[in-house]
């Protein structure tokens, strides 16, 4: 089918939503230069990723915040789109429960998690007096799966490798507006699994990884200003998207390292049915991050991340706060 380029009105707005699998992104659009991926999980999750939660199976809780500056919006080159200017400060809150049960298929045992993030927090510079862009904070999509969490392979010092699938679906529960820029619901559902790694390269040096795919259904009541009056509906691209880290143990309760993420879109966006061009992102991030263990029950995991290389999205600096606890 024919590559179409984007449709563009006569007002910049930003359109295709802002939804979630733990708020990791922010998925900011216009029609000049649209971004129409969902948030997904970049570094929200990182140390010991593929390992077994320490405390053994039961009910956990899990409490992240996020905060997010985005200096500036680019385009398909990754240079700088000069209006709307795009500074946004996000912050938000994800709620997350997880239960660990016992016994699966291939030596494994299975669990399920459940996220809910809230955005507390939305501010926007689009450095027209904020005449082109707007958002509103609230609850954001539900995102919740079921895995299987393998069982490590041992070695004589300890553990060497353990892993885990998972098949995460996101629910488009979140507050959404046509006409308000920035929602922190998508307005259509996402499917996004992942396999993650943790790696003992020593007793006290482990690299972990976290591995998705993601796929978009239909927005069917998509932003009129972004995407022009006659759009009945529009399907964000797939794309694969990945968090990485490697952390040294200094204490058993003291541990830190260096933690990065990645996302590329790895097909164009439809509109209308229609392929269209010129919209795929990608970002890359790379920052220090720390893990204090204050027991087997409760951990504290701290992640900044310096964003570059990014293309039709906004680029910025992330913090990561997440707290596990055995409930």
């Amino acid at each position: 089918m024919k590559k179409t380029h984007p449709p563009r009105s006569g007002s910049i707005n930003f359109g295709a939503g802002m939804s979630t699998a733990l708020i990791g992104c922010l998925a900011l659009s216009s029609p000049a230069q649209a971004t129409d991926l969902p948030a997904v999980n970049l570094g929200s999750t990182t140390f010991y990723d593929g390992a077994p939660l320490p405390g053994g199976p039961g009910w956990y809780g899990s409490l992240f915040l996020n905060h997010y500056d985005g200096r500036k919006l680019t385009d398909n080159d990754g240079e700088r789109i000069a209006l709307p200017r795009s500074e946004v400060t996000v912050d938000t809150a994800t709620l997350q429960l997880i239960y660990q049960g016992i016994g699966g298929p291939l030596d494994s045992d299975w669990g399920f998690s459940a996220l809910l993030p809230i955005v507390t927090r939305l501010d926007v510079d689009d450095g027209m007096n904020n005449a082109a862009l707007d958002g509103q904070a609230g609850v954001a999509d539900l995102n919740f799966g079921f895995y299987l969490q393998f069982r490590p392979i041992m070695g004589d010092q300890g553990p060497r490798f353990a892993h885990r699938l998972e098949l995460d679906l996101v629910a488009p529960v979140g507050r959404y507006d046509r006409d308000t820029a920035i929602n922190p619901g998508s307005n259509f559902w996402s499917v996004n699994p992942y396999w993650a790694g943790t790696f003992w390269a020593t007793p006290k040096t482990t690299l972990s990884w976290r591995l998705h795919y993601l796929w978009n259904a239909k927005n069917t009541d998509p932003s009129p200003a972004t995407y022009g009056p006659d759009v009945s509906d529009v399907q964000a691209g797939q794309a694969v998207h990945a968090n990485f880290n490697l952390l040294y143990a200094f204490t058993p309760r003291f541990q830190a390292g260096v933690n990065g993420y990645w996302l590329n879109q790895i097909t164009d966006s439809r509109i209308d049915g229609h392929e269209v061009s010129g919209r795929r992102e990608k970002v890359f991030a790379i920052g220090p991050g720390a893990l204090f263990a204050f027991s087997r029950q409760d951990s504290l995991m701290a992640n900044l991340y310096f964003e570059s290389e990014s293309r039709n999205r906004p680029e910025g600096n992330r913090f990561n706060l997440r707290w596990v606890h055995k409930l």
